[in-house]
């Protein structure tokens, strides 16, 4: 009986050891990760804000006919360099002549009324001191003469407005510059109103307009104020073939208003442009330097790991990386600039952080010092 109960005994240690579950074994800590870092410090950085552009001319005048008739002289060529009042179209000017030459002939017979009743009134104001003629002859010659006067001076007027319409029938240039293809050829009959022959526009200096953020207007007013009457190297253009045009320009002036619809304000920079390089309707980039006088944290762009929208750094501290939320800046060839999120002196992984955690253990292989170059 004692042996049974032994063997019952054990039976059952043996059953309770079998049923009892087996701890899993620890697996091993993780390597630390190798990883190469940069210490974040503060530097200069000097990088541009670009805007599309238009160019524009200082100054473009339209030419169009103040007389009515037929093109009968086209002096110059397209595209030639003009002068301020060169001679530019001819438009017949028979009937504008023989109007003037008819005005200046009743001038003169008017004239020549006004001398004849200039005698008469001399004449009868002699003989009415002598009381040997009635009052009243003297009146209507005095009154003959007021007449003739003011006939004179219609004649006169009339002349004037014949003599300036003779003079609309040859067009000159308002202004220096370009003049554009001539829109008329020899024969075209142009009329006040209808036709536009001509568009003559300032060589040099030129505009190049462009929209600037409502958010940046006070910087811009800024610039205008630092710029005087000097052209430097803030501001440049990038032309339609990528290159960039030798010569700085000089902000002149920022619009009035904003525009509501885009909340953007004009700006406009002037060009000199002594090689005719720039032409109006040409589309552009300014390209406007900022180097402000701020230290700013510039770091390597490939530290930055993107989340759903956010950007994070490895912040390394004591071989351990912690995930640190940045808020960043304008990116500069291989650098960007940190506005918030980053202290001065602080290391960041530079290299290895696709193996990153948070938290994980690292192995700084080799360390990278100095400040980025913007």
């Amino acid at each position: 009986m004692n042996n049974q109960l032994t063997i019952a005994v054990i039976a059952a240690v043996l059953l309770f050891a079998g049923c009892k579950e087996k701890k899993p074994a620890q697996p091993p800590a993780p390597p630390a990760v190798p990883i190469s870092v940069t210490q974040v410090s503060e530097g200069d950085a000097t990088y541009y804000n670009e805007y599309p552009a238009t160019v524009t001319a200082l100054n473009e005048v339209e030419i169009r006919p103040q007389v009515s008739g037929y093109i009968t002289g086209i002096h110059f060529k397209d595209g030639q360099h003009v002068t301020k009042g060169m001679k530019l179209y001819t438009i017949d000017q028979q009937q504008y002549q023989a109007s003037f030459n008819q005005a200046s002939a009743n001038l003169n017979v008017a004239k020549a009324n006004l001398a004849r009743a200039q005698q008469d009134a001399d004449r009868y104001t002699d003989l009415a001191k002598k009381d040997a003629i009635a009052r009243q002859t003297l009146d209507h010659a005095l009154a003959d003469l007021e007449a003739n006067k003011m006939q004179v001076a219609a004649a006169q007027a009339n002349v004037s407005n014949v003599q300036s319409t003779l003079g609309f029938s040859v067009i000159k240039s308002p202004l220096t510059g370009t003049i554009g293809i001539s829109q008329v050829k020899l024969g075209a009959a142009v009329a006040p109103g209808q036709s536009i022959l001509n568009t003559v526009s300032q060589d040099s200096p030129v505009a190049v307009d462009f929209a600037v953020d409502e958010k940046d207007i006070a910087r811009f007013t800024t610039l205008q104020q630092q710029s005087g009457k000097k052209m430097d190297s803030t501001f440049k253009i990038i032309l339609p073939d990528q290159t960039v045009y030798a010569i700085p320009g000089q902000l002149a002036l920022i619009d009035r208003a904003v525009d509501p619809q885009t909340g953007t304000i004009r700006a406009r920079v002037v060009f000199a442009d002594p090689k005719k390089i720039l032409r109006p309707g040409m589309s552009c980039t300014i390209r406007v330097e900022n180097n402000g006088n701020e230290k700013m944290i510039l770091i390597p762009y490939k530290a930055v790991v993107e989340q759903m929208g956010e950007f994070f750094v490895y912040v390394v501290k004591d071989s351990t990386v912690a995930q640190q939320k940045v808020t960043l800046g304008r990116r500069i060839a291989g650098n960007v600039i940190v506005s918030k999120g980053l202290e001065v002196n602080t290391q960041i992984a530079t290299e290895g952080i696709q193996k990153l955690r948070d938290g994980a253990k690292v192995q700084v292989s080799k360390e990278k010092s100095a400040t980025p170059q913007g």
